[in-house]
């Protein structure tokens, strides 16, 4: 009579780790379109004759004084725009806009590619996020500081466990 042991080995679950693989990919998805907006409307400033009387419309449009720190910064930037100014900051967001479309689809697909890219941009935001904490706390501050930390650490522990992962890419 011979008795036999069965082990069951769970495996991790696969289909939660796309669902936050896919959350992060929506997330950024909405940064780069965000970002492309601002893009298109910062090109609607080409040739326009006074780019300082459009920021102020749109601080008062957004109800924002313009006594705020952050509101005398921007009409300052305003005012010293030229328009190969224009053009270096749309593209500029632009190309924000692609990175972050390129990582949205490749974590949607769970492309370990697109796991680097999201440690290293959320690695690189840390400081600037620690930054604006320390010397501006507010929950907005606090609560972006909090997401990106998430984000960080998910795609280490995705990129340590790559096996993990192996087989979500494959359902993909």
């Amino acid at each position: 009579m011979s008795s036999s042991v069965h082990c069951k080995i769970t495996e991790p679950d696969h289909g939660a780790n796309l669902q936050v693989l896919r959350a992060v990919a929506t997330f950024e998805l909405v940064k780069g379109m965000i970002v492309l907006l601002a893009a298109c409307g910062i090109l609607l400033l080409v040739h326009q004759e006074d780019p300082w009387d459009i920021a102020d419309g749109l601080l008062k449009l957004l109800h924002i004084s313009p006594d705020h720190h952050f509101a005398q910064v921007f009409l300052d930037w305003a005012d010293g725009l030229t328009e190969a100014k224009i053009w270096a900051v749309a593209a500029g967001a632009m190309a924000y806009s692609l990175l972050r479309f390129a990582e949205a689809y490749g974590l949607w697909y769970a492309r370990a590619w697109a796991e680097w890219i999201a440690l290293i941009s959320g690695t690189l935001y840390l400081p600037f996020e620690i930054y604006k904490v320390v010397h501006r706390q507010s929950l907005f501050h606090v609560s972006i500081l909090l997401i990106n930390v998430a984000v960080v650490l998910y795609m280490a522990y995705a990129l340590k466990t790559g096996e993990s992962l192996h087989s979500v890419r494959q359902q993909t």
